[in-house]
Formats: C-alpha cells, sequence, structure tokens
C-alpha cells in the first residue's frame, strides 16, 4: 500500500507518497490538478503496479504554501531540493503537461539527479495560442465557479467517453474544492504563461522519451513535436504519438506505462 510522508527543506514543506520495492528510483511528477492528488495515492499505485518489483516510485506535489508569484523554476528548484534532502539519486523522471515543464526544468538544472526522463503530454513553452483552454480554467477559478471549472477540466483532459465515465466524480468533486484550493490553483496556472525552456532543451543530458497526443486540446501536439525538432538528432531520444486518447493519454492510453518500462529499462 502505498505511504504518504512530508518533506522538509529550506522552509519548504512538500508532501509525497511512496510505493514499490524495486532498486530504481521513478519519481513521478503530476500535472496541473484543482486538488492534491496524495488523495487518490491509492489509485496511482494500483494504475503503475507493473513497475512495482524493479521501481521504488515516488509521486511529489506541489510545495504546500505557495507565493504568489510561484514559477515552475520554482517548482523544479523546491522539487530538485527536496529529492536532493532524500537522498534520491539517478532518478527516472516521469513528467506529465505541467509536470513535465518541470521535469524538462529539471533536467536542464540538475542533471547529476536524472538518469532517464520520461516527458508526457507537455511543452517545452506554451504560446499565446496553446494557452486559451488553461485561461479559461483560471478564470472559471477565479469566479469560485466550481462546478464550471471542474467539468471543463474534465472535458479538455478526457476524451468524450472517459469524461462521461467520470462525469459524476467531477460533480462530487466540485462540491468539495475549498476557496484555498482555488487559488492555490490559478497561482499554479498562471505559472504556465511565463515558463519557456526551447532555447535550453539541448541542456538535457539524459536518455529522453516524449510521448504526446496529436489531438491534445490543452497544449496541442505541436508542443510535443517543438521538444522533438530539438531532440530527434540524438540517439538517446524516443518520440511516440498517440492518437484518440486525449491530452491525459498517460491515464486512457493501455499501453502507456508499457512503453514506459521499456523505455527506462533499456540499457
Amino acid at each position: 500500500m502505498a505511504t504518504k510522508g512530508v518533506v522538509q527543506k529550506n522552509g519548504i514543506e512538500m508532501e509525497y507518497c511512496r510505493f514499490g520495492s524495486g532498486s530504481r528510483v521513478f519519481v513521478i511528477l503530476p500535472g496541473l490538478s484543482i486538488q492534491s492528488v496524495m488523495g487518490a495515492k491509492d489509485a496511482i499505485e494500483n494504475a503503475y503496479s507493473l513497475m512495482k518489483d524493479d521501481f521504488t516510485t515516488y509521486v511529489f506535489d506541489r510545495r504546500k504554501d505557495i507565493p504568489d508569484d510561484y514559477s515552475i523554476y520554482d517548482m523544479a528548484d523546491d522539487t530538485a531540493a527536496v529529492m536532493k534532502e532524500m537522498g534520491l539519486n539517478d532518478i527516472y523522471l516521469f513528467g506529465a503537461s505541467q509536470g513535465g515543464m518541470i521535469a524538462m526544468a529539471i533536467a536542464i538544472r540538475y542533471p547529476e539527479l536524472v538518469k532517464k526522463v520520461v516527458l508526457g503530454s507537455t511543452s517545452p513553452h506554451v504560446k499565446p495560442g496553446q494557452r486559451e483552454v488553461i485561461d479559461r480554467w483560471i478564470k472559471l477559478a477565479q469566479k469560485k465557479d466550481r462546478d464550471g471549472l471542474c467539468h471543463e477540466y474534465g472535458k479538455e483532459i478526457y476524451p468524450p467517453d472517459v469524461y462521461e465515465q467520470y462525469k459524476d466524480i467531477f460533480a462530487v468533486m466540485a462540491k468539495n474544492v475549498t476557496d484555498k484550493e482555488l487559488e492555490r490553483f490559478v497561482i499554479l496556472a498562471k505559472s504556465i504563461r511565463d515558463y519557456d525552456v526551447s532555447d535550453e532543451l539541448k541542456k538535457i543530458e539524459c536518455p529522453v522519451l516524449a510521448l504526446g497526443v496529436f489531438e491534445d486540446p490543452v497544449l496541442d501536439s505541436d508542443a510535443t513535436m517543438e521538444i522533438a525538432e530539438n531532440l530527434d538528432y540524438r540517439a538517446d531520444f524516443e518520440l511516440y504519438m498517440y492518437k484518440g486518447y486525449g491530452h491525459a493519454a498517460f491515464d486512457t492510453a493501455p499501453d502507456y506505462k508499457n512503453r514506459m518500462v521499456e523505455f527506462l529499462l533499456k540499457d
């Protein structure tokens, strides 16, 4: 069963969960979420069950108290600091969506920590045309339209048939989202606007697997293709594009984890 913990470093307090018993360290940095993913730790453990024998997995949330001007670079620095505090190294790193943005920044700034990195449905920078969905989420959160935010979030990250399966869950979520969670969501969502590592991608030293989606209504498939354009000259770069699974293909594509494991265990 997944265990939950809190690590502190330099005034930072960050929650994480841990599961698996393998000798390799696998770190998951989840995407932008309305509520903490720690409430779903057992579901996450179940989703990554095929990795339990080869990896010890850590899922990190964002720090507990975030300043109003919290940037993705700050998130990367804070996450790297707590990973160092925990003695984690030679990390197999997976970042989904905003978590992928953090993962790229960590791989660029702290290459000594990362052995391999998987980037899922993410972007090295978000152009104005790619911010429309996120900006709409921000406006709904600022208006405290919990129902509108939760359902729009679900509709954008999942294909229609998957959203229909989960829409009751989003309805329940809307009833439980607090004002503090909405304020936190706005800060985290705004951080995407000024993020740009497109000129630094070539500084990533470790092998990279980029997994994207052709029809990604949140960040657009061009985001993943931009990563490929910068790294596909390297023999240790791999790209796979999904079709029909939505932005959250990391949740919906049945072979997603298998592709990751194959890449991570490859010599």
